[in-house]
């Protein structure tokens, strides 16, 4: 059972022709430490996003991590097992960018499943991503749904504050199966889905705004803050796998 009740809305949503991509190669250079092994409620951040992702009942989730990291692995391991058609996908070559880990999702999707539609794509640092947000994205019809909110300075930039710049259009989001696999091809090295997002005509694409989705973490004053206000634990905990070593 998942307690957690922003977790609880899409428990009774029938399973869907939907898949996730849980994106979670990024090396945390900034940060100076794994940020999927940051906690929130007790549990490895890539861990609590990857629950998220699994409560909207998609066909299978496939989560993209960097090479030569066992934690991040032991911490979504057991979830993996509970859902067969679920996947870790490691991308040996993270520091090339992000476009890769999205080719390495979408090459399994194509590999596993025909009936697959749709595809959610998120990332695991949005600390205030909710169930509730990822069904108001898969609840809409255009061939991208993306998500809106504002981009919140970075410490080397402004300091942490809750001044907020730039309007931001990106993850989470969803989009038409078809039309990611026609863009695999185009996606290299820094060269995400931001570009060709941007070429659709304004009636494939709908945004969906969330505020909270502005908070990430990049950089320590940054998690400092997000510690401060109990977005994240303070302490990290021995969490435990039901995975035996």
């Amino acid at each position: 059972m998942i307690s957690n009740p922003s977790m609880q809305i899409a428990d009774k949503q029938p399973a869907s022709n939907h898949a996730v991509i849980v994106l979670a190669s990024g090396l945390s250079q900034r940060l100076g430490q794994p940020k999927q092994l940051l906690y929130k409620d007790g549990e490895p951040l890539i861990r609590y996003m990857t629950k998220l992702a699994v409560t909207t009942n998609p066909q299978g989730v496939f989560v993209v991590i960097p090479d030569d990291h066992p934690a991040i692995t032991h911490a979504i391991a057991d979830l993996m097992l509970q859902h067969p058609a679920s996947q870790i996908l490691v991308n040996k070559i993270p520091q090339t960018g992000m476009a890769h880990s999205l080719s390495l999702g979408i090459a399994a999707i194509m590999d596993t499943s025909s009936a697959i539609d749709r595809v959610l794509i998120m990332g695991v640092d949005q600390i205030l991503l909710d169930a509730r947000h990822l069904m108001k994205l898969l609840a809409g019809k255009t061939s991208v749904v993306a998500s809106g909110y504002h981009n919140w300075p970075h410490a080397d930039e402004a300091g942490v504050s809750d001044i907020l710049k730039k309007d931001i259009i990106g993850l989470p989001l969803v989009i038409d199966n078809e039309l990611l696999k026609k863009w695999q091809p185009a996606l290299i090295g820094d060269k995400g889905l931001r570009h060709l997002i941007r070429s659709l005509p304004p009636s494939q694409i709908n945004t969906v705004t969330n505020a909270q989705l502005s908070y990430d973490i990049d950089t320590p004053a940054q998690l400092a803050y997000a510690q401060q206000k109990g977005w994240l634990d303070k302490q990290p905990y021995l969490y435990q796998s039901n995975i035996n070593p």
